[in-house]
């Protein structure tokens, strides 16, 4: 039972985080829809615990059209007012006003490249990044890497907001382009069924 198996530590004791543990994070995906949401609550995370965006990940579907980008990019300045007023999200404008704005330019990568998975696996080579080292502890695994730095500087060329090194690394590990479970995890690289 996955239970009794040793996670990470940061995965805690915390039904949502054992969940995105062993559900999510480090699970490669390549959905565009899925690839959207990462990419926005990323970005809502910004400055806050990611455990304040998963408890409000459900009403972050609700408030951002189930994450149909093209609906979300259609948002207007009223969308932005009644988001600004809903609780059950992070209510800053920045944040509310950039998913907007990346909403649409999540699809101007689509028409260009097929598909986001298509543009945004590219950084890796269309394949999960390993660390170099073991990962014995939390504050072994780095906050950027030269692939995140990429994204990041590709991503904000193209007029994309909170895409920053850091929280584009976060976001490879959440949609599983970096596979960075600590030693011990049942999930870590090498471990059988990881």
């Amino acid at each position: 039972m996955k239970e009794e198996m040793k996670r990470c530590g940061w995965a805690g004791d915390d039904p949502l985080y054992i969940a995105y543990h062993d559900n999510e994070w480090g699970e490669p995906v390549h959905d565009d829809r899925k690839l959207f949401e990462m990419l926005i609550l990323e970005g809502a995370q910004a400055g806050l615990s990611w455990i304040t965006i998963l408890k409000r990940r459900d009403n972050y579907k609700k408030a951002f059209a189930n994450w149909d980008w093209k609906k979300v990019a259609k948002f207007t300045q009223d969308d932005v007012e009644r988001l600004m007023a809903d609780s059950g999200i992070i209510r800053n404008r920045l944040k509310i006003e950039s998913t907007i704005k990346n909403a649409i330019l999540f699809e101007q990568v689509r028409n260009e490249f097929g598909s986001f998975d298509k543009y945004i696996w590219q950084f890796t080579d269309y394949k999960v990044i390993y660390p170099s080292k073991k990962l014995r502890r939390l504050e072994d695994i780095p906050a950027t890497t030269p692939h995140s730095d990429a994204m990041s500087k590709d991503l904000k060329k193209r007029g994309f907001k909170f895409a920053g090194s850091t929280i584009c690394y976060a976001f490879m590990q959440a949609i599983g382009m970096a596979n960075d479970h600590i030693e011990g995890c049942y999930k870590a690289p090498g471990v059988a069924g990881s």
